[in-house]
């Protein structure tokens, strides 16, 4: 962090700081190109929900599960959930 500025430290530790924000709002984003997606899109898409949710923690089992059901609404929910305890 000494290569940095003062001002240039206080943005990266609020970046590291709101990590769970920032992660939930990417998920969320995500859940709506589930939807419009199909193909090697949707596998590049469920590869990325699957990285964020294990980012997030939720747990293996219910990843596993979700991209079983390939339900783009379940992973709605999850999202729901995450902010309901934010």
């Amino acid at each position: 962090m000494a290569d940095f500025t003062p001002f240039q430290q206080k943005i990266i530790k609020r970046y590291y700081n709101n990590q769970d924000a920032i992660q939930g709002q990417r998920l969320a984003e995500m859940v709506g190109e589930l939807y419009l997606s199909a193909g090697k899109k949707r596998e590049k898409v469920w590869e990325s929900v699957v990285a964020a949710m294990q980012k997030l923690g939720v747990p293996q089992a219910r990843i596993d599960h979700l991209r079983a059901q390939d339900n783009p609404s379940l992973v709605a929910q999850v999202v729901k959930e995450l902010e309901g305890k934010g």
